[in-house]
């Protein structure tokens, strides 16, 4: 059982920047990869991959939309994994979760992920 609670989201204009933060807790967390997925506030979009960081940090892949503006990193040490956003878009604006998979690979399934988090909320102005 792991349980994920992320912080770290709030109101930003366009161009800004927020970092943000889960901390797990339970067994193992060093055996999951992680993941960040968003869900738009308009509802008009089912919940999208963002970013994911293998259980080792050696590799990570990102969404498309997100690639050279955010960077997803974890540390093992404190039971977290981040996702600093930069230049942040009003296409940003979404509850963002972070989630857990068991499956070795940095996978962009939502159907691989066993844990989920209660989300934050990012909006971003224009």
């Amino acid at each position: 059982q792991v349980h994920l609670a992320e912080s770290g989201g709030g109101l930003v204009p366009a161009g800004g920047s927020l970092r943000l933060s889960c901390v797990a807790s339970g067994r193992a967390f060093t055996k999951y990869a992680l993941g960040w997925w968003r869900h738009p506030l308009d509802n008009e979009r089912e919940r999208e991959f963002v970013a994911v960081i293998s259980s080792s940090g050696d590799n990570t892949r990102y969404a498309d939309s997100v690639k050279g503006r955010f960077t997803i990193s974890r540390d093992n040490a404190k039971n977290t994994v981040y996702l600093q956003m930069n230049s942040l878009k009003p296409m940003d604006t979404a509850v963002y979760y972070c989630a857990a998979s068991p499956v070795f690979a940095t996978t962009t399934s939502r159907y691989d992920y066993d844990y989920w988090g209660q989300g934050t909320q990012v909006t971003v102005s224009s």
